[in-house]
């Protein structure tokens, strides 16, 4: 993590004295010791150009097909505009696969998204994040390091053997490595049962004994396992790496189906029930639809479950008239609403809370490094390290193997 404030030693003011780092805030310099080796040039457009969505326009043209620009759902409009396709994370990383010719993948999303673009794309390609302070809360909740120390409690409590490991796309490259080298898979949001029926059947089957370690959403492995796979609350425990042994005696761990990482998504976890009380008083006959990362109390006291792409389906198939409250990131909320005019869109949520690290992609960024590249240097270059990109490629395509995808 990058330290933004340094105590200054003797000073006479007793102000704290900021670290060059903290200067990224502003939008310029340099910390490459950083956790992604930030790099901002302080060459950015000013947001206030009058002038930025031309610059944009004219850079992107002068790119053409040499370019292929990838925007997440949860990105701003001023992003999305500019994006040849929109979609989820892996969506978009299989988007990219598909575009062979393209000498740059622009990834407008956040690290771990443009991290799996790079390990599905080919070598000619060369993906860049136009900030790579856009990072993910969730993913940074499980380091390699702590999940390497969890599998070796598993190992001396005597439970490894049985236990197959399962990542949430929301995930570092690192992970998703460790995934692979111990026979795992990844999932998303939308074959997240398929995924962790995969592994119990690995083990024995979901009626057996074997476990799943799920990283690193504790809420979407709890809600499909519990939900989807009709295994019991009692099932599951939660691994806290902050904790000795996770904060679990090895009875617990012994006897549990569904190991769940100690991580969730700060947008999602938000949500509470008290925001799905109020909106259905508010909204007589409202449709309340969350995101499986909601917490486990949200998604039962919901009407509908999904993903981003199902969110998306079931609003287009609605019928004029009705009434919807959703819960996920509010750029995906406000822009379903403008598209359906026809229907009552609510955000569910009564507090308004963007994706933070998401929106640190704006248009300045993407201009600036559509401008860079035009101009024939390359910044902000995603390059998974070749072994994590080996073991990651596996455990993805163990995911690409999975009935249904």
């Amino acid at each position: 993590m990058t330290t933004l404030l340094n105590e200054t030693a003797g000073a006479s003011t007793g102000f704290a004295e900021p670290a060059p780092s903290a200067l990224l805030l502003l939008g310029q310099g340099r910390d490459l010791a950083s956790e992604r080796g930030v790099e901002c040039t302080g060459a950015l457009p000013s947001p206030s150009d009058p002038d930025l969505v031309e610059r944009a326009r004219a850079a992107r043209a002068a790119l053409g097909e040499r370019a292929f620009v990838l925007g997440h759902h949860y990105q701003r409009d001023e992003v999305i505009d500019f994006a040849d396709v929109t979609g989820d994370s892996f969506k978009l990383a299989r988007e990219a696969a598909a575009r062979p010719d393209a000498e740059y993948v622009l990834f407008c999303g956040v690290h771990f998204m443009a991290e799996s673009a790079d390990i599905l794309t080919s070598d000619a390609q060369q993906v860049v994040l136009p900030d790579l302070a856009a990072g993910c809360s969730m993913a940074d909740m499980a380091e390699i390091g702590q999940v390497e120390e969890a599998w070796a409690v598993l190992q001396d409590v005597g439970i490894a053997d049985d236990t197959v490991p399962v990542t949430y796309m929301n995930s570092s490259a690192a992970i998703k490595a460790f995934t692979g080298r111990h026979e795992g898979t990844v999932c998303t949001s939308s074959n997240a049962q398929v995924a962790l029926r995969w592994a119990f059947d690995r083990v024995g089957g979901v009626d057996g004994t074997g476990k799943v370690l799920f990283l690193p959403d504790q809420h979407l492995g709890r809600n499909t396992a519990v939900l989807q796979l009709g295994l019991s609350l009692d099932d599951c425990v939660v691994y806290d790496p902050r904790k000795p042994r996770g904060g679990l005696t090895e009875q617990q761990l012994r006897d549990a189906r569904m190991i769940l990482w100690r991580g969730h998504c700060s947008v999602h976890g938000r949500f509470s029930v008290r925001n799905v009380e109020e909106i259905r008083a508010k909204v007589p006959g409202v449709t309340v639809m969350a995101h499986p990362e909601c917490k486990h109390e949200v998604i039962t006291a919901a009407d509908e479950v999904g993903s981003t792409e199902y969110i998306i389906k079931a609003l287009d198939a609605a019928e004029p008239g009705s009434s919807w409250a959703i819960g996920t990131e509010l750029n995906l909320v406000r822009r379903l609403a403008k598209a359906h005019p026809d229907k009552q869109v609510h955000y569910l949520d009564s507090t308004v809370c963007f994706c933070s690290t998401m929106n640190r992609i704006d248009l300045p960024h993407l201009v600036w490094a559509m401008e860079s590249l035009v101009e024939g240097r390359m910044v902000n270059r995603i390059v998974v390290d070749a072994d994590d990109a080996h073991w990651a490629r596996v455990a993805l395509d163990q995911m690409l193997a999975l009935p249904g995808i």
